[in-house]
């Protein structure tokens, strides 16, 4: 089982590339950060854990670009994955980040990894003319149309939300497969449309017992087909021994730790302790 973590990236507090690079020297495998463009004042949609308009955390409001922060990431690191928990592809034009992203996983030498998101913030999708009932299947032409432009010398795509004709678009990711991860309410919705779109699913930070969710995400990945196992990353929670143990023993493949908001030393110093609490190899 793998261990990564995930910065809530902001204005203020660690750089992005300085806890990136932090978290390779501790000996972890991954790096995440999440995605909202803005937080519109006046919403009617409700945060998944306050239940209503507030947010429990006012880096909501000052998040950094993601693809951004992890291309100065990946300038300072060789071997740490880089990845979103949770980015939000429906947000931006599909032509554009596919460049985007394939550049990134270009650039980085094939470590990219796209956790997305349906978007719980509808008021914030609606600004971006995303209807929040068709968020899904928005969502799924936008990865079917930006693996096409990842993977065919002449891309083309035909849906109700993205359509260009045949077209030319390098460079193409170093990885002949970009994984995607869902990161969702961990529902038989939720993951039926995994085992049509996409590679895993990323838990949500406030899903504590996912026995019975892994087990159902991987008979749904059976009955739909999909060969292997599905990708299980495991948001929240402390590195305690028996936990992991647990959690690698259903089927989760990496388990993925909050960093605290602190001031930057603190933090790196934070994930030194992790990695050692691990028992990880610094290097």
């Amino acid at each position: 089982m793998r261990y990564g973590i995930v910065l809530f990236t902001s204005d203020r507090g660690i750089a992005p590339a300085v806890a990136a690079a932090a978290a390779e020297r501790a000996g972890l495998d991954s790096f995440y950060v999440p995605e909202h463009t803005h937080i519109p004042v006046k919403r009617e949609s409700p945060h998944p854990h306050t239940g209503d308009s507030s947010l429990p955390d006012d880096r909501y409001m000052r998040t950094l670009d993601p693809w951004v922060a992890l291309a100065t990431a990946a300038s300072v690191t060789t071997r740490i994955r880089l990845a979103t928990a949770v980015a939000l592809p429906v947000e931006s034009d599909p032509i554009t980040l596919a460049k985007t992203i394939a550049s990134l996983d270009h650039l980085s030498g094939g470590r990219v990894t796209l956790g997305a998101g349906f978007g719980w913030n509808v008021d914030e999708l609606t600004d971006h003319g995303v209807p929040g009932a068709k968020r899904r299947t928005v969502l799924r032409e936008y990865l079917e149309a930006m693996r096409a432009l990842w993977t065919d010398d002449e891309a083309s795509y035909a849906g109700e939300f993205v359509s260009f004709g045949p077209s030319w678009a390098w460079p193409k990711p170093a990885q002949a497969h970009i994984p995607v991860l869902i990161g969702a309410g961990g529902t038989e919705k939720t993951f039926k449309w995994i085992a049509r779109s996409a590679d895993g699913w990323i838990t949500t930070p406030y899903e504590v017992d996912i026995t019975d969710q892994v087990a159902t995400l991987q008979a749904i990945w059976r009955d739909a087909g999909r060969r292997g196992a599905p990708e299980v990353v495991a948001l929240g929670g402390r590195p305690d021994p028996d936990r992991l143990a647990h959690l690698a023993s259903i089927g989760v493949t990496e388990v993925v730790f909050g960093l605290p908001d602190r001031a930057a030393d603190d933090v790196a110093a934070w994930i030194g302790r992790l990695g050692e609490r691990l028992g990880l190899q610094p290097r």
